[in-house]
């Protein structure tokens, strides 16, 4: 259990970090978006254009909604103290990880600093390696969240009578005595199956990239490089919702605010957004063609959205849900509400932007209406109180509280 451990201890840092690229990158959906619609050379047709838009809000509900239910197996999960569900992993990387409100308060200055330090790598290096770092690193992530994503639906598609064989992975250090995990990781036949299938989405992401294509001297069709691009965008954004669990509303009020701000600011404030928007090539953006009725397959004018944009209302809209669950009243009042919220917000930032031709920050309008919504809801059935008094407890906390206890008990 030593990685367990190790794991907890540094799950604050881990979660702001992750946090921080997602957002960092936030401007992709703004600036990405400001970058199509600068295009001269191609107008999008009336139906081009709805169809993009309509099909980004729709691949952005898939995450949150069953990124939303996954976190409540996940937390009651947790509550038993089981490490998998359904997904064969007895992993402490599969755990949720809790974001405090101090956590909340710091990842707007980690999303800024990471945002600028893009902006002067961009600067300083050339584009074309950074890119190519990115798109190895990536490949990596992309690959095991796609497979994590997969693992649930492998689990219930393998009929019972598959021989499902048992397989760790461990790397220790120190002798017996003083032994110490530096590895641990559980799997079984069909997170392989799982881990195949990812590679494979990996290896044609990787091969769409142009330059990568022209230096192998490969004769590639690369012009249905977006849907490699959706399916580890969406694996990224379902991963982010299910495992990374605000403790209370009250966080995720600070979280909201603060990313508010940071968001105004950098798109309204400075180009360093529209810089790194346009220089990163990774997939932390959804992008779906406005052409596509014109070329087909082989379109290349895209409208974008941004994971930052999913993901940080996303955590607010699962606690949401999971505080619905607290409740046993049979009913998903408060998650149906910021849900259509979301809608709502996206819609309106789609609409101000297409209607005035100007990048827009997306959670100027998400974050009214995500945290709005559902106040005015718990207002209405008088469970304003209860809504800001839920708190989920992380397991660390949980177990110091039962020590606290217990010595008072033998005192």
């Amino acid at each position: 259990m030593a990685d367990t451990e190790q794991a907890r201890a540094s799950a604050p840092e881990a979660a702001a970090a992750a946090a921080a690229v997602l957002d960092a990158l936030n401007a992709t959906d703004a600036n990405g978006t400001e970058a199509l619609n600068a295009t001269a050379k191609f107008v999008a047709s009336p139906e081009g254009t709805a169809l993009a838009y309509g099909s980004l809000v729709f691949m952005a509900l898939l995450p949150i909604f069953f990124g939303a239910l996954r976190s409540v197996h996940c937390s009651k999960s947790k509550e038993l103290g089981e490490n998998d569900y359904d997904s064969g992993f007895r992993n402490a990387s599969d755990m949720p990880e809790t974001i405090t409100s101090r956590d909340a308060a710091r990842f707007p200055i980690i999303a800024s600093c990471t945002l600028f330090g893009l902006y002067l790598f961009f600067k300083v290096f050339s584009q074309e390696y950074i890119n190519l770092l990115l798109s190895v690193y990536f490949f990596g992530l992309g690959v095991l969240a796609l497979s994590h994503t997969m693992s649930p639906l492998m689990s219930r598609i393998f009929p019972d009578s598959f021989s499902n064989k048992q397989f760790q992975l461990l790397f220790t250090q120190g002798s017996e005595e003083t032994k110490e995990e530096i590895v641990n990781y559980e799997f079984d036949t069909k997170n392989l199956v799982c881990l195949l299938i990812s590679t494979v989405v990996g290896v044609w992401y990787l091969l769409k990239k142009h330059w990568i294509a022209n230096n192998l001297s490969l004769c590639l069709v690369t012009s249905q490089h977006w849907i490699a691009n959706n399916l580890f965008g969406l694996a990224f954004a379902l991963n982010g919702v299910e495992l990374l669990h605000l403790n209370n509303v009250s966080t995720g009020c600070i979280l909201l605010g603060g990313l508010f701000v940071y968001d105004v600011f950098w798109v309204f404030g400075t180009n360093v957004m529209v810089t790194v928007a346009r220089s990163f090539e990774a997939p932390i953006k959804l992008v779906f063609p406005q052409d596509l009725l014109e070329r087909g397959l082989d379109a290349s004018n895209f409208a974008m959205l941004g994971l930052g944009d999913i993901v940080i209302p996303g955590i607010f809209i699962a606690l949401l849900l999971r505080f619905d669950v607290s409740l046993k009243k049979n009913s998903r009042t408060y998650f149906y509400s910021s849900f259509l919220a979301y809608i709502f917000g996206l819609g309106l930032t789609i609409f101000v932007m297409h209607t005035f031709k100007h990048a827009q920050p997306a959670l100027l309008y998400l974050v009214p209406a995500c945290v709005g919504f559902p106040v005015v809801v718990a207002l209405i059935r008088g469970e304003l109180t209860e809504l800001f008094r839920y708190e989920e407890t992380p397991p660390e906390d949980t177990d110091v509280k039962e020590d606290s206890e217990t010595e008072k008990k033998d005192q």
